[in-house]
């Protein structure tokens, strides 16, 4: 477990890191017995602060879902991380230059609330406070290295969660859907970058159901004295793997009859 300076120092060098574009060294290296509880309450004390200069929290989203990136990283359970007020991106916006330090994109299927969601809930519960799904993109930054250049060191689960979950905006389509109007475990997308086909996926690779991960969702909140809030965003969890987008990237994300959503890299 970290003291408490060491999680306030933390979470200082993070923020201190999103403000310069300068990303900070791996938190699991500097140290080694650092918990996901430890992670946590880094991500909470930057919210402490982001929200006594006048963040809102409009959101959540949910990472790590699929087996792929679980074993890449060698865990068994996704991570959660906050979504503030400007992050919000509005579809086919173009993401000014210097935004982000190493901006990479998911596509998603975004749940809005219209009813809070705590504890041990249910799937049916998750679809009894939804007020619409959509199509969504989510947009990755990375304020902590991926690697260490000297001792060549991956981040860590640890690392990811203390970057809020490497969230950096996201992008919702403007189509609305009853949330059992599609089965969502069907709804997937065609991902293009400048115009070529870069990737693909189905909702199923999201826990076997996008919906499951919003149940995860509220019991890891739960547990951290939380709850997702009616007229909150959730984002479900990527069905895809990262896409990188540098100065210049186009992203189309094509969701058939679900809809469509896309936004740019200046």
């Amino acid at each position: 477990m970290l003291s408490a300076s060491e999680i306030e120092q933390a979470a200082a060098d993070l923020l201190a890191a999103e403000a310069t574009g300068k990303q900070c060294g791996l938190l699991s290296l500097r140290h080694p017995g650092i918990t996901l509880d430890d992670a946590y309450a880094i991500q909470s004390a930057q919210m402490a602060q982001k929200l006594a200069q006048g963040r809102r929290i409009i959101g959540w989203k949910i990472g790590l879902t699929s087996k792929v990136m679980q074993e890449a990283l060698g865990i068994d359970t996704p991570d959660s991380g906050v979504i503030y007020d400007d992050m919000d991106f509005a579809d086919g916006a173009a993401v000014p230059a210097r935004r982000f330090i190493q901006p990479r994109i998911e596509t998603e299927i975004a749940f809005v609330m219209k009813a809070p969601l705590e504890g041990d809930v249910t799937r049916e519960d998750v679809l009894a406070a939804t007020d619409y799904v959509a199509p969504a993109i989510e947009i990755l930054d990375t304020r902590i290295l991926r690697t260490d250049p000297v001792t060549k060191q991956p981040r860590k689960i640890f690392d990811t969660v203390s970057d809020n979950a490497a969230n950096g905006g996201i992008v919702l389509g403007p189509q609305r859907h009853a949330p059992g109007a599609f089965d969502l475990r069907w709804v997937g997308a065609i991902v293009r970058k400048n115009d070529e086909v870069v990737a693909t996926g189905l909702g199923a690779a999201v826990l076997d159901d996008p919906v499951m991960g919003i149940v995860w969702l509220a019991r890891r909140m739960g547990q951290y004295g939380q709850r997702i809030e009616a007229g909150q965003v959730v984002l479900a969890g990527s069905f895809i793997g990262p896409v990188e987008c540098p100065a210049g990237t186009r992203i189309a994300a094509d969701y058939g009859p679900f809809g469509a959503v896309s936004v740019s890299f200046s």
